[in-house]
């Protein structure tokens, strides 16, 4: 916990976009090799980005959400948005590649909520993972690849480029993940297991199921119990984990798919099709319709 004495600073990557010589791109996306530059908290802050970002030389030491870390040559350092990051601290060497980037940006390249699950239970167990070297040459490869294509502002079609390379990268590390995941042998709080209990039913039941209390029965806890343990560990409630998972796969179903509004209504098991227009429109701000054809726009781009 942090100590209520202290005032909670927010960092969002708009303060990031000009520092050194990040290459930016406005739909929400920074990569940068000089983060050094970064404007450093000396207060608690709430990270309202994934935080990816490799070790070169130096070293590092922070918290997050009070949990004290350290990063040498080779670690990988994970942060996802919302946690709270504290005593940071840097060696003068200090240098990492780094991939910033928003929620709503991550979210548009993903192809299902798999691909979010995965990496959202391992960040969370394992913020600082230390990569072999084929895996450091991977990374750093997809790094500065993406960077060019971000600086090509000739190339028509940078911005799904940059986004299918992103994407290409995920599933790449992604070996990472199974790797790690196979020597794992720390042992888990309970609010962790019951985190990553729900972050696998949430994945496998979505469409059908969006109450609270539907999961909670599931894994024989009371709604009052599961609502402790998932904001204790990610900061959110149920509800909005709920949320974003449908409206991520409501998402992907407008833009991946020929099905019509009525279909994906149907397939979702929403009421009708007047409150699934309603219900998308409050999370997203604009109506299927027209986030379909605003896709449709952007891959023509």
């Amino acid at each position: 916990m942090v100590k209520k004495n202290k005032t909670i600073n927010d960092a969002h990557l708009e303060d990031f976009c000009r520092m050194g010589n990040a290459e930016y791109m406005d739909e929400g996306l920074v990569l940068t090799d000089c983060i050094a530059d970064a404007p450093i908290p000396h207060e608690p802050t709430r990270v309202n980005f994934i935080l990816m970002a490799l070790c070169k030389q130096g070293s590092a030491h922070y918290s997050i959400d009070t949990k004290e870390l350290d990063v040498k040559p080779g670690d990988l350092m994970f942060i996802s948005a919302k946690h709270i990051v504290d005593h940071y601290t840097t060696s003068p060497d200090f240098e990492c590649l780094c991939i910033m980037l928003t929620p709503r940006y991550y979210h548009g390249f993903v192809q299902n909520v798999q691909n979010v699950s995965s990496l959202l239970l391992f960040s969370m167990q394992n913020p600082v993972v230390s990569l072999t070297p084929g895996e450091i040459q991977v990374y750093s490869n997809y790094f500065y690849t993406i960077r060019r294509k971000m600086s090509d502002q000739q190339n028509h079609y940078r911005t799904g480029l940059v986004k299918a390379l992103l994407l290409a990268m995920f599933y790449d590390m992604s070996n990472v993940i199974w790797r790690v995941e196979q020597q794992e042998s720390k042992s888990m709080t309970r609010h962790d297991v019951i985190f990553s209990q729900f972050i696998r039913l949430l994945g496998e039941h979505f469409r059908t199921e969006r109450r609270v209390n539907w999961y909670a029965k599931q894994l024989c806890l009371t709604p009052k119990y599961l609502s402790e343990a998932i904001k204790l560990i990610s900061k959110r409630t149920p509800n909005e984990w709920i949320d974003d998972y449908v409206v991520l796969e409501i998402r992907v179903l407008l833009k991946n798919s020929t099905k019509s509004i009525k279909e994906i209504t149907e397939e979702l098991h929403f009421p009708n099709q007047s409150f699934f227009s309603k219900y998308f429109k409050e999370h997203v701000g604009v109506s299927p319709s027209d986030y379909r054809k605003n896709a449709e726009l952007h891959t023509k781009d």
